[in-house]
């Protein structure tokens, strides 16, 4: 049953995105600036990785990091490190 609802509710959403997308005249101009930022998060992410600036210190590369990175942009990265040193 909950299962149910949480799917309804996920394709409810979904739909209303698109609607909102498409209605607003965005275009695909969107599209492209979010995989700027999407690409620019990886790249940070990377360099803390490999710069050695700061050893024993590895931000994983998943979904969720990126995400962060992309939505806080370079903060997002701060942010990451320091979870990363004070709770590990």
């Amino acid at each position: 049953m909950l299962r149910s609802v949480a799917l309804g509710v996920l394709i409810l959403s979904g739909v209303l995105l698109i609607l909102t997308v498409f209605r607003k005249k965005l275009g695909w101009a969107w599209l492209s600036l979010f995989g700027t930022h999407l690409i620019l998060a990886a790249l940070g992410i990377y360099i803390v990785n490999f710069s050695g600036v700061i050893t024993d210190v590895r931000i994983p590369l998943n979904p969720t990091t990126i995400g962060a990175v992309t939505v806080l942009g370079l903060p997002g990265v701060v942010m990451l490190l320091g979870l990363k040193l004070t709770l590990f």
